[in-house]
């Protein structure tokens, strides 16, 4: 109703207006009116054309008046485009955030269902912990009465504890005397090589205690007797010094055993001229390993083939001899690793001998009466031809 009311309006003041001004220029043509100047009927098409303008403007006059909307046409197009434009932006800008929110909740529905299965996981594990938790209280009883003795135990190992360190201390002590040693070592004269024999000698099976203690100071004697041959010094007031319990050690091991025992007395280090005299014990069993006359072993050779090498071949010969003895069970020289003696003429007297031959000779190595562990293996050889043998 609001339109149909301002178009009758509109059509009235229109209608009033053109009346108007037909009228008042239909007058002013019969007087014969001028404005400006101009002839009458220029002055008449004037009139009309403002009589037109008029309405128009108080067309647009009125709809302005009586509509906003009218207005906001003719006055406010551009602030209507931009706040229309501002709109369509905040729009988009709603319809971003309203995907982005969908998308936020779907990922937080996906996160929420993965949590529902963690926590089920959980539960899960939280009832394996409580029967694990179970299992470890009755262990942990166990446990506790493991503890108890493991403090009863520990106070037996604090009084061993105590013996132990003061043989650390004992050791410490052995130590900076060693260091000492070889500083000594470094600047004088080596007299004997470690691990070099001083003395040797045979216990036999079957003594009370303090026999054997009688036998052991008869070696550790001999020992300082041959320290001092060897040093061309009386050092026969001077004790062989052995670690206690190595000696206490050797002693019961020598009472215990059924058989004999061989007695070894070897330097404990590097003896230089000047120092204590330490030394190490050590213990074989003794038996007789070659009776007199014993073959240790035979070896054919051709005089032709050895030519002038005849004494290579004797060195070779010995030294299968010491080898098949030593295996046996002769106790090799710790140092020199033999185990017996042959005088410088014997050997050449076999080496000639062997030279005397000729085509294949046989040599054969014989046990120089019996000999036991401790040794030293004396031999007697024989030189022959093979087709004699």
């Amino acid at each position: 109703m609001y339109g149909v009311t301002l178009i009758l309006v509109l059509a009235v003041v229109g209608g009033v207006i053109a009346f108007i001004g037909d009228r008042l220029g239909t007058r002013i043509g019969k007087k014969k009116l001028s404005i400006f100047g101009l002839r009458p009927r220029h002055t008449a098409i004037i009139v009309t054309i403002s009589t037109g303008i008029c309405i128009t403007t108080v067309t647009f006059g009125i709809m302005a008046a009586v509509s906003e909307n009218v207005r906001t046409a003719l006055f406010g197009m551009e602030r209507l485009n931009a706040m229309i434009a501002d709109t369509r932006a905040a729009l988009d800008f709603t319809s971003g955030e309203l995907e982005r929110a969908k998308s936020a909740q779907e990922q937080a529905s996906g996160e929420l269902k993965k949590s529902e299965e963690e926590i089920a996981r959980l539960s899960g594990e939280q009832e394996d912990l409580r029967a694990e938790s179970d299992r470890l209280s009755a262990g942990n009883r166990a446990l506790m009465m493991e503890k108890e003795g493991l403090i009863s135990l520990n106070g037996r190992l604090s009084g061993e504890n105590e013996t132990l360190l003061a043989d650390i201390r004992a050791l410490g002590i052995r130590a900076n005397e060693l260091r000492e040693n070889i500083l000594s070592l470094r600047e004088g004269n080596i007299v004997y090589q470690a691990g070099e024999i001083i003395a040797t000698g045979t216990i036999p099976a079957g003594l009370s205690h303090d026999e054997i203690e009688r036998g052991m100071a008869g070696i550790a004697q001999l020992g300082t007797r041959n320290i001092s041959t060897r040093l061309g010094e009386n050092h026969t007031d001077q004790d062989i010094w052995i670690y206690g319990p190595e000696y206490d050690a050797a002693v019961r091991a020598i009472e215990e055993s059924s058989v004999d025992m061989i007695v070894r007395i070897v330097a404990a280090g590097n003896l230089v001229r000047g120092d204590e005299i330490r030394a190490s014990i050590e213990l074989y069993p003794n038996r007789v390993i070659y009776h007199d006359g014993e073959l240790i072993i035979a070896r054919v050779y051709s005089t032709e083939a050895l030519g002038s090498a005849s004494e290579q071949s004797v060195v070779s010969f010995l030294r299968d001899v010491n080898t098949a003895a030593a295996a046996k069970g002769i106790l090799p020289d710790p140092i020199r690793g033999t185990v017996g003696v042959i005088e410088g003429a014997e050997f050449y007297s076999l080496v000639q001998e062997l030279g005397a031959h000729t085509g294949a000779v046989v040599i054969s190595a014989y046990a120089d009466g019996d000999t036991d562990a401790m040794g030293p293996l004396r031999l007697r050889f024989k030189v022959e031809s093979e087709s004699g043998t």
